[in-house]
């Protein structure tokens, strides 16, 4: 059971919370805040003579429309129709559960006016596996993901649609037949619920624990595919990379070395001087990507542990200020790096495929026995090179993009959504184009035998070849391009 607390969590703790199906609950603390953020807020509409955005008003350009209090509720559920306007793809179940973990932990701090009751409803989706249906177009990364978490959250009041036990069904029959009730929103938890850049922190978080997982995945299959292609290590040694002083570089290179310790290969004299950059440069290309998961994991990891609704409301202190602390640029920016990173490193793996595949350093052309009557491999470096050019188009940073919005009131914007679901792509792609080398570098090192690869190497390739067959001749190659992406999948899931 993991307790939503105060305490921080990390980007890993939350994605493997989902990943495991972990049960969440509500601690006593946070319960006792979101309590008393609520008796505080209840006390201050009744008191107070002035408007209070959001509370006792309209929203964005309506902010100076006064609402009565018979319709306080009313104007919530308003708020949460009106703006579930996503379209496009569904989000993925467990982006969506991560969503709804990080949207309990963001109003548990006692910041937001909730009532215990929806965070306590948020986590019973979450543990019940109610898993509302979200898609992935419609929010700006400003006022927060309000398009997505208004579908999120509709199933709350009743509304929308979940998918329960593997079926898409309407919130309201789900809702019935475990025996909640809808729940009746007052003041201010509309926008509470809608406010906060959760959509954007999912896929982030999603996103960043996947890449440093590939990264360790793409230094163990690039070591095979410098043995593959006789490469020499030279280039991973610690002096010439310690001199740099480069933290990612300095780890990738130490890893390779270790990797590649007791092979037989690279031991071997070698005919050539040099190695291609793909090859030589693997410490200095992977590592600025670990510099960049570094940069990235801790951006995200600020962002999921703190209230990002707006206004925010400092019981203690007596405070209610409007302010944008939903505002997606944060991390917007930093997703799109991210992105930027990933193509990366799937651009130098497609390098490292073109070189295996060259018919160089005694390997046959296209990795077959008979080239010319078989094709071989050929194609393969096609497709990676396909995928590695669409990664390169979404590299393009949606966080320099800024459309207003709601009549100029919110007039500067993140995009960072776009960022988010262009990170989650970028990803999928750069695990393609490792599945593609993977695959190619095993092919290669059968034709290096009996000479052997290091033990770990070896030990990889053994369990890899159980997964995936050598390539005699020709044969329909796009199954087991599939089998070696779902590899990798597998590897970092």
């Amino acid at each position: 059971m993991q307790y939503i607390a105060p305490n921080p969590i990390s980007c890993e703790q939350a994605y493997d919370t989902v990943a495991h199906y972990e049960k969440v609950a509500l601690s006593e603390e946070s319960e006792q805040r979101v309590a008393a953020c609520r008796k505080f807020l209840d006390d201050k509409i009744a008191e107070i003579d002035r408007p209070l955005y959001g509370i006792t008003t309209g929203f964005g350009s309506l902010c100076d429309i006064s609402i009565s209090p018979d319709d306080l509720e009313k104007l919530q559920c308003n708020l949460m129709m009106s703006h579930a306007c996503g379209v496009g793809e569904r989000v993925p179940n467990d982006i969506v559960r991560l969503m709804l973990l990080l949207k309990a932990r963001s109003l548990s701090y006692g910041n937001s006016g909730v009532q215990v009751e929806t965070v306590q409803r948020l986590i019973d989706f979450y543990n019940e596996g109610v898993t509302p249906i979200v898609y992935n177009q419609g929010s700006l990364g400003a006022s927060g993901d309000l398009a997505p978490l208004a579908h999120l959250c509709l199933p709350l009041i009743g509304m929308g649609a979940v998918e329960y036990n593997g079926q898409t069904r309407p919130a309201a029959d789900v809702l019935d037949e475990l025996g909640w009730k809808p729940l009746h929103m007052k003041s201010k938890e509309g926008l509470a619920l809608l406010n906060g850049t959760q959509f954007m922190s999912a896929h982030g978080v999603w996103a960043v624990t996947r890449a440093r997982r590939l990264a360790d995945l793409a230094n163990l299959v690039a070591a095979m595919s410098i043995d593959a292609f006789d490469g020499r290590i030279e280039p991973f040694g610690a002096e010439v990379n310690e001199v740099r002083n480069h933290a990612g570089q300095i780890h990738v290179a130490a890893k390779i070395r270790d990797l590649l310790t007791g092979s037989e290969i690279i031991a071997q004299p070698k005919k050539h001087v040099q190695d291609p950059y793909s090859f030589r440069c693997i410490p200095q290309v992977h590592g600025a990507v670990y510099d960049a998961i570094d940069f990235v994991e801790a951006r995200l990891q600020e962002e999921i542990n703190a209230p990002t609704d707006n206004p925010t409301i400092f019981p203690d202190d007596d405070i209610i200020v409007s302010a944008g602390n939903f505002h997606g640029e944060p991390i917007a920016m930093p997703m799109d790096y991210l992105a930027l990173a990933l193509t990366e490193l799937s651009n130098i793996s497609e390098r490292r495929i073109y070189k295996l595949i060259g018919g160089t350093r005694g390997l046959p052309s296209f990795l077959v026995a008979k080239p010319g009557l078989n094709s071989g491999f050929m194609i393969t470096q096609y497709t990676a090179a396909s995928i590695v050019n669409q990664s390169k188009g979404l590299c393009w940073p949606t966080s320099c993009d800024s459309i207003p919005s709601s009549q100029g009131q919110e007039d500067h914007v993140s995009m960072g959504a776009n960022s988010a679901t262009k990170l989650i792509r970028v990803l999928d792609n750069t695990m393609r184009v490792l599945g593609i080398e993977l695959m190619v570098a095993a092919q290669a090192l059968e034709f290096r035998r009996p000479l052997k690869s290091s033990p770990v190497v070896e030990e990889f390739f053994k369990a890899y070849r159980l997964a995936v067959p050598f390539v005699d001749t020709d044969t329909f190659m796009s199954p087991h391009l599939n089998k070696s992406i779902d590899y990798i999948n597998a590897c970092i899931s």
